[in-house]
């Protein structure tokens, strides 16, 4: 079985007690944004352009470093190894991008309560990174914001 390797990044956006989350109907699953860094790219900047195109909200800040964790999957006959960077984001305005048709097809982003989201993503992975954020935006809340790496 071949091994693909690449590199994602992706943003963990918490609004009022509420996670984004990505509803991907397609395959069933629901997930956080992230996807590809491109070449030249830094990962942090990669994870904020890879959660304003899966959910189309252009109002973000990234706040504080989740970082690094590995997963492996196999897919349609291939192994995949994948190292995927998180940030916390913060919304800091209302701005919004139209989505790509294919993006907009893919995905169907919802806000879900902080207390549902480890019951409602379907990867443990996703899991381990979302219950750090819940951790990190929770300790820093009340405060002028989060540290710069939780």
């Amino acid at each position: 079985m071949p091994l693909i390797e690449y590199v994602a990044a992706g943003g963990i956006i918490i609004h009022d007690e509420q996670m984004l989350l990505l509803d991907r109907p397609s395959r069933d699953e629901i997930r956080l944004p992230k996807g590809h860094v491109e070449q030249g790219e830094s990962d942090a900047d990669a994870a904020l352009r890879e959660t304003i195109e899966e959910t189309g909200l252009a109002g973000l800040a990234v706040v504080a470093d989740l970082g690094t964790q590995v997963v492996e999957f196999d897919y349609q006959g291939d192994h995949y190894r994948r190292t995927e960077h998180y940030y916390l984001m913060a919304k800091v305005g209302d701005e919004t991008l139209p989505r790509s048709p294919k993006d907009a097809a893919d995905f169907q982003p919802f806000w879900a309560r902080l207390e549902d989201v480890l019951l409602l993503l379907t990867y443990p992975g996703e899991q381990s990174v979302a219950r750090k954020a819940i951790t990190c935006y929770r300790q820093a809340h009340g405060q002028a914001g989060p540290p710069s790496s939780c």
